[in-house]
């Protein structure tokens, strides 16, 4: 480890965020680039930094900086060279050499200590020593504030959040409840909050520490799917994790209900608790669900008025003779429903007609001369949706009319961050009709913002496969509209002829039902190979990626995809895609990389964002480097391909569908992974050419039907599973799913009767 001592002469590269800096530091006469995170840096200011020399490829010998100490300069010409560095405004370079030269070594103590003798200097007012005393102050407050948070272990990134957030504030907030920094601080979670406060010396059982703890094991909970815990499991789960009794827990449980920060519902023998945001959120579904469900007036015998219902039904043959197509009663019920309600759910396993059903439906209804709007959860399923209707299907999100503000205080998703829509109960969609596709990936949050958008009036037509996983987001949605008997709901069940000759569906069905599917190899689309060994799987892998598949689903390798059921593990994601790069996309002198902790993002790698970025920008480019497009937000799921890595700016650069193209600083490349192999509920709306599945053993919460039938109907020409026949029988045979607690159901049934005869 070398320690330098210098001034800064310029900073080449800052990045305000989170203090990452590339700067040019003078030493001895010899100027030095040195890179790193700096808790604090500007021009002039000297700087005593530890680090290890480095040689960059491009950019020559570097100082890779660990630690920075500011201090101030011992001599003259160093006071001097700070002040007229530009840091202090109003204060050149001559100003500064006549302050020094009036005050010498006592320079900075006359500024700070008696800022009034500076009018002693010609050229200085009253007002400019104040002001010159004043950002003095700021800056010295700001140094010795990062220096303090660092003794409590933390990062320069963070200090530079806490005291953007907090100012001067900070310290009493760190000696009386650090663990607000969990709550107002993006990046900070309850575990760090919970090591500061130790290193503060705050008490273990203290009140702070307790509510804490009970708001991150219900933030947790959210993460795994879930709205709401049951207390005696919240109980149990926060005491686990502070190490304390359940009695402490369960007192401070009744103050954040006080607090209006938690919801506590009993229903039957159980005691629900919920962040209040999710509770919310349920009961506004649920009355906007109720306001929405209006059905039109029934006659005699509880069916549409006659004259109506003759003009659907004609209308409806009509369809049928000009498309040329044949709807069996299930679908055609499904298309009279969808006239009489102002909300239906149709369901359906592949094969089933889902699309004709939805093509019928959008045709009667441009015949009434209505307007339509279609939209699905991700890219790809908007994708799919128009080009199996001719119509132009948006995202969710772009439908709405995302824009990428932050807001201030506490979204309805819980976080502080929070992306507003355009569309919403102020300006609802301009439609008679909405089609929503792929239902079943929709989340809470999505669902309420939609609903927002949607006016009384508005037919709200939903569509998905209720057998698929729920989504990734907290909330069971298509489950719990379709279990709340509230509303009609059309599940599809005859597989049509065409797509019975796929044994992609066949089998799909076959799983769904719980029955063996045959393994023999004498399909067309349904491939297995029996092997035990995880290196010969990788190798088998590759070479159906690169040489087999693609000529045979006419693809390229970038779109075949590995799904697997687990991230941990030698068939898991982590392990999967760090030998699919090696050999799928290998390094080379001409493709840049970049290093993230234990992950190496190249040049050419296939990439999938994890987390909803609502602030990102991105834009699509014509061949002469015009933005022709540009718009905010890029979500969970969605894949792209890395295209540039730029050393000196600190950017890469991703694109994704529709040529769309994003640049990620490297502060925000925790928001990607690597997805040449993806978990099987990342894939979910999604639709690849063909499927590799690598399935030996697993832990039986996630080697169930449920994944197995979702990661099957991925594929549309092609599945291939590498592995173990009787992981896959196991997998049919095991019906265990992980249940997720959520609440939409029973408010729904809360706000509407269930409808007659189901």
């Amino acid at each position: 480890m070398e320690t330098v001592t210098g001034y800064v002469d310029h900073i080449i590269y800052q990045n305000k965020e989170n203090g990452y800096a590339v700067i040019a530091l003078v030493s001895e006469g010899e100027e030095l680039v040195c890179v790193g995170s700096f808790r604090y840096v500007e021009t002039g200011a000297t700087l005593k930094l530890e680090g290890n020399f480095v040689e960059h490829p491009l950019y020559g010998c570097q100082l890779k900086v660990e630690s920075v100490e500011i201090v101030q300069p011992d001599d003259q010409d160093g006071m001097a060279r700070y002040l007229g560095s530009g840091a202090i405004k109003g204060v050149g370079e001559a100003l500064a050499a006549r302050i020094v030269k009036k005050f010498g070594a006592d320079t900075f103590r006359i500024i700070e200590q008696e800022p009034e003798r500076l009018v002693e200097v010609k050229g200085v007012s009253e007002r400019k020593a104040r002001e010159i005393a004043q950002q003095m102050l700021e800056k010295k407050d700001m140094r010795e504030a990062y220096v303090f948070l660092q003794k409590y272990g933390i990062s320069n990134t963070m200090a530079v959040k806490i005291f953007n957030r907090y100012g001067m504030e900070l310290y009493g907030i760190m000696k009386e409840n650090p663990y607000r920094l969990a709550e107002d601080i993006d990046g900070i979670g309850f575990k760090k909050a919970d090591e500061i406060a130790a290193r503060m010396g705050i008490h273990t059982d203290s009140d702070f520490r307790i509510r804490s703890g009970i708001m991150y094991m219900l933030q947790l909970a959210t993460a795994q799917g879930h709205t709401y815990l049951p207390v005696e499991v919240l109980k149990s789960r926060t005491a686990a994790l502070l190490s304390l009794e359940e009695e402490c827990v369960g007192v401070q449980l009744s103050n954040l209900a006080m607090d209006k920060k938690l919801v506590i519902r009993v229903s039957g023998e159980d005691t629900r608790v919920y962040a209040a945001a999710y509770y919310y959120a349920e009961l506004a579904c649920a009355r906007m669900l109720h306001d929405l469900n209006v059905t039109t007036e029934p006659g005699e015998g509880g069916s549409l008025r006659m004259a109506q219902e003759q003009k659907a039904v004609s209308l409806l043959q009509a369809v049928e003779r000009e498309e040329g197509i044949w709807l069996d009663e299930l679908q055609k019920k499904a298309v009279l429903e969808s006239v009489r309600s102002g909300l239906m759910i149709l369901s359906g396993g592949p094969g089933t007609g889902k699309t004709t059903t939805i093509n019928t439906i959008i045709r009667y209804f441009e015949a009434e001369g209505m307007d339509i709007l279609l939209a699905a959860p991700t890219g790809r399923a908007a994708k799919r949706m128009t080009e199996a209707t001719g119509y132009e299907a948006r995202t969710i999100h772009r439908l709405l009319e995302i824009n990428g503000a932050v807001e201030d205080g506490p979204s309805a998703d819980g976080e502080s961050k929070k992306a507003r829509f355009e569309r919403n109960e102020e300006n609802p969609l301009e439609a008679d009709v909405v089609i929503i596709d792929e239902m079943s990936m929709v989340d809470i949050h999505l669902f309420r913002a939609l609903l927002c958008a949607v006016s009384v009036g508005t037919r709200l037509i939903m569509v998905g496969d209720v057998d698929q996983l729920p989504s990734v987001g907290p909330g069971q949605v298509l489950q719990d509209l379709t279990q709340s008997g509230a509303f009609p709901v059309i599940i599809l069940k005859h597989i049509f002829r065409q797509a019975g000759e796929s044994d992609i569906v066949v089998n799909a069905h076959k799983i769904n039902r719980g029955e063996e599917i045959d393994l023999n190899n004498k399909s067309r689309d349904f491939f297995f190979l029996e092997r035990k060994d995880v290196n010969v799987i990788y190798k088998h892998m590759i070479q159906l990626i690169r040489e087999k598949l693609p000529p045979y689903v006419e693809a390229r390798p970038y779109d075949i995809q590995v799904l697997t059921p687990m991230r941990k593990g030698n068939l898991g994601v982590e392990v999967l895609n760090g030998i699919l790069q090696r050999y799928l996309n290998p390094p080379a002198p001409d493709k840049k990389e970049h290093a993230v902790g234990e992950r190496l993002f190249r040049v050419g790698d296939k990439v999938m964002q994890v987390k909803n970025n609502y602030q990102i920008s991105w834009e699509i480019v014509s061949s002469y480097g015009i933005a022709v497009d540009k718009g905010m937000g890029v979500f969970n799921g969605d894949m792209g391909i890395v295209k540039e890595i730029d050393e000196v700016s600190q950017i890469l650069t991703v694109e994704y569908d529709e040529h769309k193209r994003v640049e990620y600083p490297w502060s925000g490349l925790d928001e990607l992974e690597l997805a040449y192999a993806v978990t099987i509920h990342k894939s979910q709306g999604s639709e690849y050419p063909a499927v590799i599945l690598p399935l030996l053993s697993g832990p039986q919460m996630l080697m169930n039907r449920n994944l197995l039938y979702t990661a099957v109907t991925r594929a549309r020409k092609c599945v291939t599973i590498l592995g173990s026949s009787q992981s896959v029988a196991e997998m049919i045979r095991n019906e265990r799913q992980n249940r997720r607690y959520t609440g939409l159901c029973d408010r729904i049934r809360e706000c509407m009767p269930q409808r007659e005869g189901e």
